[in-house]
């Protein structure tokens, strides 16, 4: 029994679901099944009851996930020292505009708790620029949305929002339940400077041209405000008086991402993603259970 096998438990522990963990831990099924296996095989006990809608845990699986927990926390806490000892106990996290809220909140706190003498940097990215400083090698982390180049870059998937289309208070769409793109033909869609990530610009800009350069959410709402300029928002977010959102049809949610270096990741970074995808997954849970 080692501390991977304890990882990959505790993945399939979580998710539930041996696909959702793999993915989880950026690996295909067939190795992880063993892997779990073998777990089963050395501590002499079933953990996992499996069916066709996924895996429960059995009495001695949930045993060993308590215990499971405390051994990967604790380890990680070993790390976090040495590495403190060794001169890099420092972390420095790129965030984009408010998107790591709720999850950040959460992920903050239990981070400070596991890791207590790690001092955090964090730097928060514009519009122009959806991996806050990661490929650039200004930030050892971020939480981010895609989609955007990821070459070099790993990401995982921590929650998909709805989107609408921002528009001004007063647009004579702005109080339907729903608008389709052909409802905006002739509208002007705020853009992002020349150079900026294609694939980033194509999803927020809607495919719309000629309209005001924008870098920050401020000035995107000022943009919508001022001029009339339409763009695109995750419905959740929260928006000043005179400016609101509608759900666009067909439009693909925006993805909430934890993402980091494939080239770069020492203790502390395994610890901030594990921490992320553990703490998002629970928010899942809890918004599922109380809708």
């Amino acid at each position: 029994m080692d501390l991977r096998s304890l990882r990959y438990f505790v993945a399939v522990a979580e998710e539930r679901h041996f696909g959702r963990a793999a993915a989880r831990l950026h690996m295909t099924q067939p190795p992880l099944s063993r892997a779990i296996k073998q777990l089963e095989t050395d501590l002499g006990a079933i953990l996992l009851e499996r069916s066709p809608a996924g895996v429960a845990l059995t009495a001695a699986g949930t045993a060993l996930y308590d215990e499971a927990r405390t051994l990967l926390e604790g380890a990680d806490q070993v790390r976090a020292k040495v590495a403190a000892a060794a001169g890099a106990g420092t972390l420095t996290l790129g965030t984009l505009a408010d998107s790591s809220e709720p999850v950040g909140i959460r992920l903050a706190g239990e981070f400070r708790e596991r890791h207590p003498g790690v001092r955090i940097s964090v730097r928060e990215a514009d519009l122009t620029d959806p991996t806050t400083g990661l490929r650039a090698g200004l930030v050892d982390v971020a939480l981010t949305r895609i989609p955007f180049d990821t070459t070099g870059i790993r990401t995982h998937v921590l929650r998909s929002d709805p989107m609408g289309v921002v528009l001004r208070a007063d647009d004579p769409l702005a109080g339907r339940d729903e608008v389709r793109r052909e409802d905006l033909a002739d509208r002007t869609w705020f853009r992002f400077p020349d150079g900026t990530d294609p694939q980033w610009q194509a999803f927020w800009s809607g495919g719309g041209t000629g309209g005001p350069v924008v870098r920050t959410v401020h000035e995107c709402l000022q943009a919508v405000l001022w001029n009339g300029t339409v763009g695109l928002a995750p419905l959740a977010h929260s928006f000043p008086e005179g400016v609101t959102t509608v759900p666009l049809a067909g439009c693909p949610p925006s993805q909430l991402v934890v993402a980091w270096r494939e080239d770069s990741t020492p203790p502390l970074v395994r610890s901030f993603v594990e921490l992320a995808v553990r703490i998002a997954g629970l928010d899942g849970r809890e918004a599922a259970a109380n809708p």
